[in-house]
C-alpha cells in the first residue's frame, strides 16, 4: 500500500512473473544480461556476443560468433514486395510506423509456421530491421533506392552503413555498437510485457514484435532520446542552458531524460555513453551540445536531485554521428528486439496465458429504466 492507502497502479513495483534473462535495479542500480554487468558487456562484448548471450543464454565461442555473425549477415535482403510496400508509405508517416508496417508485412511473406522456428525468425527480424528502416528513409527523404546487402560484418556497421549508405567510421561503429547493446534488454518493461502478454495467447511472432514496437511507440515509454535532443538544442551555449533550465525548472517543465522507473540511485548505462558522447565531441567541429548537456546533467542535479538516464546521452551521441533525431527510438527497435524475442520464447517455454484481474470500482447495482422513459 502506498502512504496515501491508494494501491499501486500500472502494476509498479508488483512481480507479474518470473524470468533469468535480465535483472534490473538490483543492488545498487545494476542491469545485468544472463548475469553479466551491462557496463562489462559494452567494453568487452559486440552487439552479436551479447544478442547470442540474451537468445541462447550463453556467450559464444569464436566458432559460434563467426557463424553467428555470417548467418545474421545473410539475412538483411529486403524482399522485393516489402521494398514495393516501403515505398508507398509517405515520408511523413513516424518511422515507428514504418517499423511496425515493415515486420507486419514480414509476417506475410515469411510466416512462422511454428514454434520450431522461432530462432530462425529472430534472427531475420534482428538482421532486417535496419534494413527495413533505412530503406524506407533514404526512399521516402532522398529518393534513392539503397542496396542493404552491404559487407560490413556487424549490425552496428550494417545500420550505420545503409542509412548513409556508405563507409562508415570505426569510432561511429564502436559507439553505435555499445548502444545497441545498452538498449538489447530490460526486464518487464512495457514493451516488453507486452510482448510476452501476446506470447501467452500462443500468437505469432510477428503479432508479438509488432505489439511491442506499438508500445514503444507510446511517448511515455520510447522517445525519451528524442524529446531530450529537443530541449538541449534549444540551447546555444552553457551559460543559455543554465539560464533556461532554472527558468523551466521554476515553471514545473518536465525535462526528459531524468530519472527512472526502476532506478532510484542511477542509471548504470548512463556513464557509458556519456563517455562515448565525450568522445564524439572530441571529433565535432562544435562540441557545444556536449557541453551543454553536462551542465543541464549538473544542474538537474543540484536542483531536483534526479540523475541522467541513458537516452540523455544518447541524443548528443547520435547526434555528433549525424543521425536523424526522427531515427532514435527506431534504433532502439533494432537493440531490443533482442530482448523482446528472448523474453517471447522463454514465454513460450512453460506458458500459461496472461490475464490479470482488475478491482472493479463502478456503479454496484444500475436500475433498469425502459427506454421510453430515458
Amino acid at each position: 500500500m502506498t502512504q496515501n492507502n491508494k494501491k499501486p497502479t500500472g502494476l509498479r513495483g508488483m512481480s507479474a512473473g518470473t524470468s533469468s534473462i535480465c535483472t534490473v535495479g538490483a543492488g545498487s542500480s545494476s542491469l545485468k544480461y544472463r548475469g553479466f554487468d551491462v557496463e562489462l558487456l559494452a567494453e568487452k562484448a559486440t552487439f552479436e556476443e551479447v544478442a547470442f548471450l540474451v537468445l541462447y543464454g550463453k556467450l559464444p565461442n569464436l566458432s559460434q560468433l563467426k557463424e553467428y555473425k555470417n548467418t545474421l549477415q545473410q539475412l538483411r535482403s529486403l524482399p522485393t514486395k516489402l521494398k514495393t510496400v516501403l515505398e508507398s508509405i509517405d515520408k511523413d508517416t513516424h518511422p515507428m510506423d514504418v517499423l511496425r508496417t515493415g515486420v507486419s508485412y514480414l509476417g506475410n511473406l515469411e510466416p512462422e509456421s511454428s514454434i520450431a522456428e522461432q530462432q530462425d525468425k529472430t534472427n531475420r527480424l534482428l538482421a532486417i530491421m535496419p534494413s527495413i528502416l533505412n530503406y524506407w528513409y533514404n526512399f521516402a527523404t532522398f529518393g534513392k533506392k539503397i542496396n542493404t546487402d552491404n559487407n560490413e560484418d556487424s549490425i552496428a556497421g550494417h545500420f550505420l552503413s545503409s542509412l548513409f549508405d556508405k563507409p562508415v567510421d570505426d569510432l561511429h561503429k564502436k559507439v553505435m555498437d555499445a548502444s545497441l547493446i545498452l538498449y538489447a534488454e530490460h526486464e518487464f518493461n512495457a514493451s516488453t510485457f507486452a510482448a510476452r502478454v501476446c506470447a501467452s495467447t500462443l500468437s505469432d511472432i510477428y503479432s508479438c514484435i509488432t505489439t511491442a514496437i506499438g508500445t514503444l511507440r507510446g511517448p511515455l515509454h520510447g522517445g525519451a532520446n528524442e524529446a531530450a535532443y529537443k530541449l538541449l538544442k534549444q540551447f546555444k551555449s552553457v551559460d543559455e542552458a543554465k539560464t533556461e533550465l532554472l527558468k523551466m525548472l521554476s515553471n514545473k517543465q518536465i525535462i526528459m531524460g531524468f530519472g527512472h522507473a526502476v532506478y532510484k540511485e542511477l542509471d548504470p548505462r548512463t556513464a557509458v555513453i556519456k563517455q562515448f558522447s565525450k568522445q564524439l565531441s572530441d571529433t565535432v567541429a562544435d562540441p557545444t551540445l556536449y557541453d551543454v548537456s553536462c551542465e543541464v546533467e549538473r544542474i538537474m542535479k543540484e536542483e531536483k536531485g534526479m540523475f541522467a538516464n541513458a537516452d540523455f546521452y544518447h541524443a548528443s551521441a547520435y547526434n555528433f554521428m549525424e543521425i536523424p533525431t526522427e531515427l532514435f527510438t527506431p534504433i532502439f527497435v533494432c537493440s531490443r528486439l533482442v530482448g523482446w524475442c528472448a523474453h517471447i520464447m522463454e514465454q513460450r517455454e512453460n506458458n500459461r496465458l496472461i490475464r490479470p484481474t482488475a478491482e472493479y470500482n463502478g456503479v454496484e447495482k444500475a436500475v433498469w429504466v425502459d427506454l421510453q422513459n430515458r
